[in-house]
């Protein structure tokens, strides 16, 4: 499982939404307008769960101020002026890597369902949910399971993403699909932890072919 790295050399908010960056040769405004199918201004959420601390990257473990996932949501932020919304437990996942492991582990062998922090005020205000999460035993933390079942994005579209050291997207986005046969759910991105931090043109991208017409 991960949850990866840190905030330092990040950069600041966009300031001129004119500003490109550069994806394989193509050029990509950094701040685009999220369309729906008619292709108006769709409303889009950034929910995220994201763990900082005690993490294991590029195979040794250290301490991280800011989960990596929460570097990707903000990312996605600034990119597409979306909502960000944490995704925390009620009760906190140990400070030690190796025991947060565990609980994860056990969490996902008991299908539990961890209360939340906080509630989303107005859900049904948005037509668009970017879902983000480490990976962790193969798929999302049950938080993020409790959040999906809790809200129910029937009607709504979701867009994966996540950050891993090595196993990807597993088998989250089939788990999203079987939580939420009613949503349109697109094919996600996977960021390795180390990487984060040089992410921004791989983010835009996948933004932009992602079929959601920017």
């Amino acid at each position: 499982m991960n949850a990866w790295p840190d905030d330092t050399g990040w950069p600041g908010p966009v300031t001129d939404e004119e500003c490109m960056v550069t994806h394989w040769g193509r050029e990509i405004p950094q701040r685009m307008n999220v369309k729906n199918v008619n292709g108006n201004d769709a409303k889009c959420l950034i929910a995220y769960f994201s763990r900082p601390g005690n993490n294991y990257v590029n195979g040794t473990i250290v301490d991280l101020p800011a989960g990596n996932t929460e570097v990707i949501a903000k990312m996605i932020r600034e990119m597409t002026g979306g909502d960000l919304f944490p995704i925390e437990a009620v009760h906190a996942y140990p400070a030690d890597y190796t025991e947060t492991t565990e609980v994860a582990q056990e969490e996902l062998r008991a299908n539990a369902r961890p209360d939340l922090t906080r509630h989303l005020e107005t859900p049904d205000s948005y037509a668009v949910i970017f879902l983000g999460y480490p990976n962790w035993w193969g798929t999302m933390p049950m938080p993020v399971f409790t959040f999906l079942e809790k809200y129910d994005p029937a009607g709504k579209t979701i867009v994966p993403f996540c950050t891993h050291e090595g196993s990807g997207l597993g088998r989250s986005v089939s788990d999203i699909r079987k939580i939420c046969p009613q949503s349109a759910v697109k094919e996600g991105l996977a960021v390795r932890g180390g990487d984060v931090k040089n992410a921004r043109d791989e983010v835009a991208g996948w933004l932009q072919d992602s079929g959601m017409r920017f």
